[in-house]
């Protein structure tokens, strides 16, 4: 079982009240291969909400209180995201999910990238909050940029047994 950022499933949970859809993660739940998440609703979140970017670190840094999450109007919400990490974990652990398709750039789900804190779009190179605290737990992280890739070889190496 996948489990995947709702948002990539065409659930319209970002920040923004929109989606990203992906075309294979909306395949891959309809043959109920994949569940999909959104850790910040989890977290206790409204949709729509401001923008919200990790400042003083990454999200390995927000779990260990040595950074922040702040939403575009100063307000501290690294708790909800603390929280929906959390939530999330109980999910994949529930499933026990083989990977965890995250959106990438985003504080809660960010695998390889996330927004520098300034809200000037941009990136830098860090874990979102959500995808550290599953990386340290053991858990495969990808970014929706490699699912396609991923899956692919999974076909391959399931089919060759």
């Amino acid at each position: 079982m996948l489990l995947v950022s709702a948002c990539l499933a065409g659930e319209p949970v970002r920040y923004d009240g929109k989606s990203c859809t992906v075309s294979l993660i909306k395949s891959l739940i309809a043959q109920g291969k994949a569940k999909p998440i959104c850790p910040e609703c989890l977290g206790g979140l409204p949709t729509p909400r401001p923008a919200a970017e990790i400042q003083g670190g990454t999200g390995d840094d927000v779990l260990a209180g040595r950074a922040k999450v702040i939403d575009s109007n100063g307000q501290d919400v690294s708790a909800a995201f603390i929280a929906g990490a959390y939530q999330t974990l109980k999910i994949v652990q529930f499933y026990q999910a083989i990977a965890i398709v995250l959106k990438e750039n985003s504080p809660s789900c960010g695998s390889q990238f996330i927004y520098n804190g300034q809200f000037n779009g941009q990136k830098r190179t860090g874990l979102g909050v959500t995808a550290a605290l599953l990386k340290q737990h053991g858990f495969e992280i990808l970014s929706e940029h490699e699912l396609e890739q991923w899956y692919a070889n999974q076909k391959l190496s399931l089919g060759s047994c």
